[in-house]
């Protein structure tokens, strides 16, 4: 109940002005100026925004063509179809009355008032005129229904008023979501689909575009207002979309409003699309505004059906409206409105009190001049031929077309239906043309989408507003908001959206790494090859008897293993392969520094015992040397066997060693289960031997050479020593690189190699060279004793301080002359060896 007290009786008293007459009657001044009546036995109201809202002071503005007059005639043809049925209401003529809104709320409300004065029943008895005589009365018609209104604004006001008199209203175009509330508005019905659909058919638009933050703008009222409510409530509830700002239009906006609304618009340059809930002359201020602000094509208008396909909006700012998409609540076209709408003259008309004024303004012409172009109004909807349907909220179904306002010709636009939506949306794509008729889509949002690999990092507050972050090193992206790491055998993908196998490598024959050592541990089997095959060819000649050929043999042995042991090194690592690795990788120079050693040790204790004692050191007959050399080896392969017992060769994949910053660069290394530690363990006897040979070479680097090989084994040490040297810091420093296999296996073959290499040219070369070059010094040298060459070795170590100071030979001659092979001494009987010079 809206009226009580104070408010009550003005109503009364002005339903009671309206209703009666003394002299001159007001009514008939306000119908005849603002409303049509036509007679009959039922009388239906009509709300029709024939004039736009007016300028301050004034209640009514502009002539509205297709809101007003269009929808008028409608509503007028509807009658004389009806009325001239005669099965449709027999016997019973339907009249009308209707008022002019002027698109304004309150102005419309007073105008209804005289829908229910019927209704009231009224006092009269102690009513008199001024003149003191009784009033006239005129009796007014009693309304039975109410057609509109337009606007959700005057349909909410009017609706209110007529509820208190169960007067039904059915509107033709008032979509607010609040009129579907039945406890507060149970007699008003409506042949459009309320707004709830509407918004929701502009958010899956808004969707379709793939657009994810947008603007409002609404007209101040309920049907703007509401409008946006509801479309923020869908967007809510769909997800997806935001708001950047939600603008609001004055109810008696000036110029500067409008610009100041645009430039709010540009205050989020990112946001394009601008969903509109307006009045037509709302809307068309607005682009007139864009216009001034030079924004032509800037912005992608979504309108709803107060825009529809309606040219009043639009006129003269077809660049700024360009590219809109507007949805209008699906129409049927009626057979007949046409012929009979552009059959309308000021003769046959005269009906429609203000078709004169419609007749001014759409032929620019006088009132006394009459014309006959024909009108090119959009068709009505609602009338025969078209089902009528309520639903229990007492609104219809919701059916839309979808427009856009198009470039058509040389700065000629027209709409075009691009689509429709009936519970879910029906866009055909391929029709959409924007700005200047490009066929690219458009972007509104706050944020680019992220490139993939790359996660989103959401700004707080703002749910469609994000930085992008790239997924570095080894992650990827798990998902729109989070990256991880791969696991640690994968590396991301190319786009970073999973992770992939990190590709598998080994040492391969062709690459440059392995090059260099198998050249060099071919020629040096070849070689050592060579020898051995020069040493049986003259195994018995002085030479080769005079080096110890069983130890020679252990030797080069020992050389060959070296060389080979580059071949297991660089092979695709499996069982076996790792399984001679670590046999062979210290077998051999434990063999060749085995064999050195007792022949340094073998002369270094034959030269101290001839010191002491004239009878012979033990253990240096050849088997002896061979058993000795043997215990030594065996100690390498014992220590071989309890690491495979604790340890069981395997093949692993190591992903950390070249795991390097960039994941495109990294590789899994196929090898052999066995460590940098292992390594140097498995190396470490042959050093404790190597080191070992070495003092004991220094210690008889001053035995004469005609006697042994004391001085190139021990030069054959040194190089050695250096070389290894060499090799520890360059395989412990490259540790943490990422060419760390490459380098320490190469390395290692090429110092094995080396170390191979030096004991074969120094210790065989020369007398392969001998045997092959020079076989006249192949010969039988003279036996000596024991003592004689204990003797000479010990005359020469005196005599050798002296030796700078005498002619070369003196020392020899006194070693000679030292040694007399018919003294008594020499004469004794000893132990002779044969060839001892080793």
């Amino acid at each position: 109940m809206i009226c009580s007290g104070t408010t009550l009786y003005t109503l009364w008293r002005l339903f009671w002005w309206t209703a009666v007459g003394c002299g001159v009657s007001l009514a008939q001044e306000l119908y005849a100026t603002h409303s049509i009546r036509i007679d009959g036995e039922l009388t239906l109201g009509g709300l029709f925004p024939v004039h736009a809202r007016g300028p301050k002071g004034t209640p009514c503005g502009d002539l509205k063509k297709e809101k007003g007059i269009h929808r008028l005639e409608a509503m007028l043809y509807a009658l004389d179809q009806i009325n001239n049925d005669p099965d449709l209401l027999p016997n019973i003529t339907l009249g009308a009355h209707i008022l002019d809104t002027c698109s304004k709320d309150i102005y419309a409300l007073e105008q209804s008032l005289t829908f229910v004065q019927t209704h009231i029943q009224k006092d009269t008895t102690d009513v008199r005129c001024t003149n003191g005589e009784p009033p006239i009365f005129v009796k007014p018609e009693r309304i039975v229904g109410v057609i509109g209104a337009s606007s959700s604004s005057v349909s909410i006001m009017v609706a209110k008023i007529l509820r208190l008199f169960k007067i039904p209203q059915i509107s033709y175009a008032s979509t607010a979501p609040e009129l579907s509330d039945n406890s507060s508005y149970a007699f008003f019905s409506r042949v459009v689909p309320p707004d709830s659909y509407q918004t929701q058919a502009m958010v899956d638009i808004v969707k379709a575009f793939g657009w994810n933050y947008v603007s409002t703008l609404a007209s101040e009222g309920s049907y703007g207002e509401s409008g946006v409510e509801a479309f923020v409530r869908v967007s809510k509830e769909a997800g997806g979309i935001c708001i950047a700002q939600s603008l609001k239009i004055p109810a008696d906006p000036k110029r500067a409003d409008y610009d100041r609304i645009i430039k709010s618009l540009l205050d989020t340059p990112g946001v394009r699309g601008v969903i509109i809930f307006a009045n037509e002359d709302d809307i068309r201020q607005i682009l007139a505004a864009g216009k001034r602000a030079n924004k032509a094509g800037h912005f992608i208008w979504v309108g709803s059906d107060s825009w529809g396909s309606k040219h009043a909006p639009v006129k003269q700012q077809g660049e700024m409206a360009e590219g809109a998409v507007t949805i209008l609540p699906k129409r049927a076209s009626v057979d007949g409105f046409d012929s009979y709408f552009t059959s309308r003259t000021l003769e046959n008309n005269r009906r429609n009190v203000w078709f004169a004024e419609f007749w001014e303004e759409n032929f620019d012409c006088q009132v006394t001049r009459t014309g006959s172009k024909k009108d090119t109004a959009k068709k009505c909807t609602g009338s025969a031929g078209t089902p009528v349907m309520f639903d229990d909220k007492g609104d219809a179904p919701g059916r839309y077309d979808i427009f856009q306002y198009q470039l058509v010709g040389n700065n000629t636009w027209d709409y075009r239906r691009i689509g429709q939506w009936t519970d879910q949306l029906h866009l055909n794509v391929e029709d959409l043309q924007w700005a200047r008729g490009s066929h690219e889509l458009p972007t509104s949002v706050c944020s680019l989408p992220c490139k993939s690999g790359e996660r989103k990092k959401m700004v707080k507050g703002v749910s469609c507003c994000w930085h992008c972050e790239l997924c570095d090193g080894y992650q990827y992206q798990r998902d729109e908001f989070t990256c991880s790491l791969c696991s640690y055998d994968m590396r991301p993908n190319e786009n970073r959206t999973g992770c992939s196998q990190i590709p598998i490598v080994k040492l391969e024959w062709h690459s440059p790494w392995a090059i260099i050592p198998v050249f060099l541990a071919m020629l040096g089997i070849i070689a050592t090859i060579f020898v051995m095959a020069t040493f049986i060819r003259y195994n018995d000649t002085p030479i080769v008897r005079a080096t110890g050929r069983e130890l020679s043999y252990v030797l080069l042995t020992g050389i060959f293993l070296c060389y080979i042991i580059t071949f297991l090194m660089i092979a695709k690592p499996n069982m076996g392969i790792c399984s001679f690795r670590r046999i062979f990788l210290g077998l051999g120079m434990c063999i060749s520094y085995a064999a050195l050693l007792t022949k340094t040790n073998r002369i270094f204790r034959i030269f101290e015992q001839g010191k002491k004692a004239v009878t012979a050191p033990r253990l240096i007959s050849p088997t002896s040397q061979l058993a000795i050399t043997s215990s030594l080896i065996s100690v390498q392969l014992l220590g071989v066997f309890i690491w495979f017992g604790i340890d069981p060769p395997n093949t692993i994949i190591d992903y950390d060693e070249q795991k390097t910053s960039n994941p495109e660069l990294a590789r899994g290394v196929l090898k052999c289960d066995i460590t940098d530690l292992q390594i140097i363990c498995s190396l470490g006897y042959s050093i404790l031997l190597m080191v070992t040979c070495t003092v004991y070479a220094i210690k008889t680097r001053g035995v004469p050479e005609n006697f042994n090989e004391a001085k190139p084994i021990g030069f054959t040490m040194y190089t050695t020593c250096i070389v290894w040297l060499a090799f520890i810091p360059i395989f412990f420093g490259t540790a943490k690189s990422a060419e760390k296999m490459y380098i320490q296996t190469t390395t290692l073959t090429i110092s094995m190699n080396l170390s191979a290499s030096v004991a074969l040219g120094m210790l065989y070369m020369p007398k392969v060279y001998i045997i092959i070059f020079h076989p006249e010094q192949n010969v039988q040298k003279r036996k000596r004793s024991f003592k004689a060459v204990v003797t000479a070795a010990t005359m020469s170590s005196r005599l050798s301080h002296k030796s700078s100071d005498r002619p070369n030979g003196e020392a020899k001659t006194e070693l000679c002359e030292n040694v007399d092979p018919n003294s008594p001494a020499a004469k004794k009987k000893y132990v002779s060896y044969n060839d001892l010079v080793i």
